[in-house]
């Protein structure tokens, strides 16, 4: 059985990567991406369970960008379930605009995102590592940057005791048997068979396969 209970609100947070061009004038909107297909395969596994799916993933959002308007966007929606899945930004901003996140930087700032969560409300929390894949030189040349965050990921989900979604780990696996073009063409945004990949590793996170 699901750990997700009947009649419970769950929110996704994070940057393009769940946003997936989503409606902001709707705010039942979720998207194109691997939110859809979460609240999709949910309801048809548990048709009677009633859970209400929120999407408020901005494209570009850092760690500081959920910080600021995690009231708004978090807090005051008074989830039941908080996804939180942000990174990939914060190692790509310090190539393309020399403004570089730095692992603590990245670290505090989400941890305090956490902290406020946990202060303010009852949420249980699910934490998406960010990935990239080596489609071209330069996307190699960010695991320098990315893997440390990928490593801060992971101990607040230890240190807090989240349920923790390994997708670097997934979609390195996955681009052995699949192409990179089919999983993420520019090593970042999923295609339609990366956003299931997501989906199918955030349903199992949570018990909902079946």
């Amino acid at each position: 059985m699901t750990r997700i209970q009947k009649n419970a609100k769950v929110l996704f947070q994070g940057d393009s990567i769940t946003d997936a061009g989503r409606d902001r004038n709707d705010a039942s909107h979720l998207g194109d991406g691997y939110v859809h297909i979460i609240a999709e395969k949910f309801a048809r596994l548990y048709p009677d369970h009633n859970v209400t799916f929120l999407n408020r993933g901005i494209s570009g959002d850092r760690v500081p960008d959920l910080t600021s308007r995690w009231d708004e966007d978090c807090l005051d929606l008074k989830p039941d379930w908080l996804s939180i899945y942000v990174g990939i930004n914060d190692t790509w901003r310090k190539y393309d605009n020399n403004d570089p996140t730095s692992t603590d930087q990245y670290y505090e700032g989400y941890r305090k995102l956490i902290l406020r969560t946990k202060e303010n409300s009852n949420a249980s929390l699910i934490l998406i590592e960010p990935f990239v894949l080596p489609n071209t030189e330069d996307r190699h040349a960010w695991r320098e940057d990315l893997d440390p965050k990928i490593y801060a990921v992971r101990e607040l989900a230890r240190e807090f005791r989240t349920l923790y979604v390994p997708i670097d780990g997934l979609f390195a696996a996955a681009s052995a048997q699949s192409s990179i073009s089919e999983l993420a063409p520019d090593g970042v945004h999923p295609a339609r068979l990366g956003q299931e990949l997501i989906a199918n590793a955030w349903l199992n996170a949570v018990q909902a396969n079946g």
